[in-house]
């Protein structure tokens, strides 16, 4: 793979109760475990984080395929949700995303997502390793 761009970012501190900074600067946060895991929360966690950056990929991809079979999405938003849980030997995710295409009929719909599913590179670096479920919805985007 010839790669077009490589992000870099630094943990500090304690963790999960640490620090996240990107090397350009223009991402910056301290983090928290959330309180469903008995941490102080108060501040994003690493689900949280994975979860923004599916849901911007997945929705890049569906635009993409989209354009590239000339179809007018109309108003679209993809929402993430991960999960975390114990597993043997540590810790899984869980992933489902969202997609609201109330624009599009029920085949186009599926089949954009099913073309999505395979181009996304969030989805083909979870696949085989993670539950990843989609669900399309009419539903007007927030």
């Amino acid at each position: 793979m010839r790669v077009l761009y490589t992000a870099n970012a630094t943990a500090t501190g304690d963790g999960r109760n640490g620090h996240v900074a990107t090397s350009d600067g223009l991402l910056e946060t301290n983090l928290a475990i959330p309180t469903a895991m008995g941490g102080p929360g108060g501040a994003t966690n690493p689900e949280q984080l994975f979860a923004a950056g599916y849901a911007a990929c997945f929705h890049s991809a569906l635009q993409t395929v989209a354009r590239k079979s000339k179809t007018d999405l109309g108003t679209t938003a993809v929402s993430a949700e991960v999960g975390i849980g114990p597993v043997d030997g540590g810790f899984g995710l869980t992933a489902a995303l969202t997609i609201s295409a109330p624009d599009l009929d029920p085949e186009t719909a599926e089949r954009l997502v099913a073309q999505a599913h395979q181009v996304c590179p969030y989805s083909n670096a979870t696949r085989g390793n993670i539950d990843v479920t989609l669900t399309i919805t009419k539903e007007t985007p927030a």
